[in-house]
């Protein structure tokens, strides 16, 4: 029988310790309970769920039928050619000092999945134009084990994002990693909510917790400081929770998750989502109860770095009192 080493045990009490203070002692004793009993599930006898990106021989025998199918060159091809998407939110009661303001919307990177896709976000971002960068989660390839990767690729891509960066997490996240992605300048919004302020006018920047795996958003804590007719943001790493969302009077509600189902069939049918919500809510710009959303089908790849008939993106959202075209 093995015990860890002295000083893992030391940082990781610090590690809980610095959490605890950040997220307050329920949220990070919430977080890691669920993310220790998850992956010993996982690496250990109790494998009670299943994931295709939990399965070890799953990414090899996707790459065996794309091969064989002549597929594979061109899928790999695909994920490292992104578009930069541009949308529009038309919100009459925007306030005006938000007129034409620009947000950057990054999703689902999984950094540490591919050198190349990483490049390639790298240098699509660092020539855009826009007053604030949104992340809305999945950094991670994995959804257990080492962070470092990640927390690197992370950093270099921070090295080329302008001005603020707010970010959630998503299923593929370790709340571990929040304290170094703050340091390197990502403000995570973990239930909580932000003021941007433009020319003495403000709007409301709020963000969940991972709403898919761990289930611990919460849209009580994150918007319950919005004053009545403040114009709101909602970030979500998912689509799943709209409903709530929109009941709650979020104004927009930017998320990912869903990849756009990253293998589609021509014309952009996803094989499949991943995500409980009405499929037209799995990519792209939608409306449900006066909240307008998007759901991007992100930058990056999982369980294998292809791409058919749904590329990668960055997204441009432009907020504007106009009326829609």
């Amino acid at each position: 029988m093995t015990s860890s080493p002295p000083e893992t045990e030391d940082q990781d009490e610090l590690l809980e310790y610095r959490l605890s203070l950040r997220l307050g002692p329920v949220h990070a004793r919430q977080r890691l309970g669920i993310e220790r009993e998850a992956e010993a599930r996982v690496l250990g006898r109790k494998r009670s769920s299943f994931h295709l990106e939990n399965l070890t021989s799953a990414p090899g025998f996707i790459r065996f039928c794309l091969r064989i199918s002549g597929l594979l060159g061109r899928g790999q091809a695909n994920s490292r050619r992104l578009d930069t998407a541009y949308n529009r939110f038309h919100l009459p009661g925007l306030p005006g000092g938000f007129e034409g303001f620009r947000i950057l919307h990054l999703t689902d990177l999984h950094v540490d999945m591919d050198e190349a896709n990483l490049q390639a976000v790298i240098h699509q971002v660092s020539s855009l134009d826009y007053d604030l960068c949104v992340l809305t989660g999945d950094y991670r390839k994995d959804t257990r084990g080492p962070i470092d990767a990640t927390l690197d690729g992370m950093a270099r891509l921070r090295e080329v994002i302008r001005g603020p960066a707010y970010a959630v997490l998503g299923n593929h996240d370790s709340v571990r990693m929040v304290p170094a992605l703050e340091d390197m300048g990502y403000s995570l919004l973990m239930n909580e909510m932000v003021p941007l302020e433009r020319n003495g006018e403000q709007l409301y920047l709020a963000g969940v917790d991972d709403p898919h795996f761990y289930k611990i958003h919460n849209l009580q804590r994150a918007g319950d400081d919005i004053p009545p007719g403040g114009t709101s943001l909602l970030l979500s790493h998912s689509p799943e929770i709209w409903r709530e969302a929109a009941h709650a009077g979020y104004d927009m509600f930017l998320c990912g998750h869903t990849h756009g189902g990253q293998i589609c069939l021509p014309g952009g049918i996803p094989l499949t989502l991943d995500a409980d919500c009405p499929r037209h809510l799995g990519r792209g710009y939608w409306r449900v109860n006066g909240m307008q959303g998007y759901t991007s089908p992100g930058a990056g790849t999982s369980v294998v770095n292809v791409r058919l008939n749904c590329p990668p993106e960055v997204t441009l959202h432009t907020l504007t009192r106009g009326p829609s075209q």
